[in-house]
């Protein structure tokens, strides 16, 4: 039994002397100088233990073991041929087409503008964007549905690489009316024990909030909603304190319909991150969309 797979190389050779009856011919339309062709064909013989060819005055012909062989290397051939036709074709797919998945915060206030700034240099590429939190982007990912993400939470996944590509500040913000409107800060002890309108578990803004905490168990949401736009509604009618991207709170405390507060000993700055499955090959427009985002940060980080 052979140790090792025979070289489709060699099989097309075999199979192109069936066709021309001379090694010689069958070499070149192979491509293959006649001296390596005459090594390969005894090779093969010596891995399968088969006289596959014999030479006489006018070429080479196959003998009955190497017809037999060599109908099933045209098989083999044919299917090598419907793989590279199949894999060019999902290449080709790929380099028309970029699925993505963003975080909320990314999706509402960056990836619009990348994605504009992508498709001047690309304007055939079709962009499927997903909006989820930043754990249900990881799922996408570990199941590739997407083939690149980006995420606000503090960590990933094992098995995934991520890279920097902006930086963010998440605040506290209050309505006018709430109590602490009228104070120059608060404490960390008073924001943890404090019932806050919140995203969803699962969302890139909880876990960097949850972070910062330092260990202090944070008291029961007042209220928890799937979306920025809903967290700044609620907080501005009264329902709670919140904590939210400084990209989504700008323009309602420029209106003075939110109040930021400062607290005492808390860094919210944040890291928002393009994330891809470890070993993968990018698609050119994934590389092309990551290789602007971090020419924009020079030395991103890679984790």
């Amino acid at each position: 039994m052979p140790q090792r797979w025979p070289d489709l190389a060699v099989l097309e050779l075999l199979v192109a002397i069936g066709r021309h009856g001379s090694l010689g011919a069958a070499a070149r339309s192979v491509d293959m100088a006649q001296p390596n062709a005459s090594r390969s064909i005894a090779g093969l013989e010596r891995s399968l233990g088969l006289t596959l060819i014999e030479r006489h005055a006018r070429g080479s012909r196959l003998t009955p073991d190497g017809e037999a062989i060599a109908e099933l290397a045209a098989r083999i051939i044919s299917g090598a041929d419907d793989l590279l036709t199949a894999a060019t074709a999902r290449r080709e797919h790929h380099e028309v087409r970029l699925d993505l998945a963003a975080s909320l915060t990314v999706a509402e206030y960056l990836l619009p503008a990348w994605i504009g700034e992508l498709r001047r240099s690309h304007p055939a590429l079709e962009v499927r964007m997903r909006v989820e939190n930043s754990s249900q982007v990881l799922d996408l990912l570990e199941s590739h549905e997407i083939d690149l993400g980006f995420v606000e939470s503090p960590a990933v996944r094992r098995g995934l690489h991520s890279r920097t590509v902006a930086t963010d500040r998440l605040v506290v913000i209050v309505s006018p009316t709430h109590p602490w409107a009228r104070r120059s800060r608060v404490t960390l002890d008073e924001l943890a024990a404090t019932p806050l309108v919140t995203r969803e578990a699962g969302s890139g803004t909880r876990s960097t909030l949850a972070d910062a905490l330092d260990d202090r168990t944070p008291a029961e949401p007042a209220l928890v909603v799937a979306s920025n736009a809903a967290v700044l509604v609620a907080a501005a009618s009264g329902a709670g304190p919140a904590v939210l991207s400084d990209l989504a709170t700008r323009p309602w405390t420029a209106r003075g319909e939110l109040v930021e507060i400062a607290v005492e000993g808390l860094d919210l700055a944040r890291r928002l991150r393009a994330v891809w499955r470890r070993g993968d090959v990018l698609s050119a427009p994934a590389a092309a969309l990551l290789g602007e985002l971090s020419g924009r940060r020079p030395g991103g980080n890679v984790d």
